[in-house]
């Protein structure tokens, strides 16, 4: 049975109309486009008319446009989507128990916060475990957000260092053929950690605290053999571990410090036939208290909204040919049953 068609109507604050319905109107056609529904607005009213359902839901995205708006926070592609996503499961209040949990401010002044649910449930467990393991694919923040949780403890002294690092394993290209000394090869694996320190904390706090011995960015093999404690320890692209690293990195951790390990299972660079690291902990390790293990999905993703659709589209090619695989290996079972 069609639903009845409904007509309601809400006030929009002049000076927020153009960032929530977005330059030539592009947030209000997104959402009629989603909800079916038609949405004109004169001299500050909304009209919403379209079936029950639509209509309901329309309202609660452009509620939540206005107070992202009235907050004065950037109206994205990407935070248009997933408000449109929470909405057709009927979960918009989660934006607002988002936007309440404010992690820190870049040297900017942005605001560092989770962006969806899938976000808010690992910093969460960051700030409720020892040891927490972000599992997901590229663009979800895994790693800057647990960059954030550390700065924050380490502003805070609840940590008297911060240690981050991550396997010097190459992307098809060999260290060996870059220019330069140990150092100068290594750097450019240690990038990514480097830009996000200096986007939250700003580059010339963070060469104060480098030089003092305070925060400390370095390869993987660099842990063997040592204890730390009262740190705050990153350990990024843990999928390019080997079990034999993630045991070693693992039973370095001593009093007072915490632990975020954050990895791709998608984007291995180990040799073909190798085992992660990441792999074993995942199914060793699940059930001991004190360790969280956080999955998120494509729809997490907080870079650019073809980055989404990129990451879908390989799981959707993988997850086919996977399939297809495990169909070949059938069909060899019954044609060796049969001879």
């Amino acid at each position: 049975m069609a639903e009845s068609i409904i007509e309601e109507q809400m006030e929009i604050p002049a000076g927020d109309a153009l960032d929530v319905f977005g330059q030539f109107d592009m947030n209000a056609k997104k959402i009629e486009r989603a909800f079916h529904t038609t949405l004109v607005e004169r001299n500050g009213i909304l009209r919403i008319v379209g079936p029950e359902s639509g209509v309901r839901a329309s309202k609660d995205c452009i509620a939540q446009l206005a107070a992202l708006a009235q907050r004065g926070e950037e109206i994205s592609e990407q935070k248009l989507n997933y408000i449109i996503s929470l909405a057709m499961e009927d979960q918009s209040d989660v934006m607002t128990e988002l936007d309440g949990d404010l992690i820190c401010h870049t040297i900017n002044g942005k605001p560092v916060k989770p962006a969806t649910l899938g976000q808010k449930k690992y910093v969460d467990a960051i700030r409720s475990n020892m040891i927490t393991f972000g599992l997901g694919p590229a663009g979800t923040g895994k790693t800057y957000l647990a960059m954030a949780m550390a700065i924050t403890a380490f502003r805070a002294d609840e940590v008297g260092r911060i240690i981050l690092t991550r396997p010097a394993i190459e992307a098809g290209e060999k260290l060996g053929f870059l220019p330069g000394d140990l150092q100068s090869k290594i750097d450019p694996y240690l990038r990514p950690l480097y830009d996000a320190l200096y986007q939250i904390m700003g580059a010339d706090a963070f060469m104060r605290n480098m030089e003092k011995g305070l925060i400390e960015v370095a390869p993987l093999a660099y842990m063997r053999g040592r204890t730390l404690d009262n740190a705050y320890i990153i350990l990024d692209e843990a999928q390019n571990t080997t079990p034999a690293q993630m045991k070693m990195f693992l039973t370095r951790i001593g009093y007072g410090s915490k632990v975020v390990v954050t990895g791709d299972m998608t984007q291995k660079d180990i040799p073909q036939g190798s085992v992660s690291g990441l792999d074993i902990a995942s199914r060793v390790l699940r059930k001991i208290d004190g360790i969280a293990f956080c999955t998120l999905t494509s729809r997490d993703v907080v870079r650019h909204p073809l980055v989404q659709k990129i990451v879908e589209a390989y799981e959707a090619y993988e997850k086919a040919a996977s399939g297809n695989r495990g169909g070949r290996l059938n069909n060899k079972g019954k044609r060796r049953a049969k001879s």
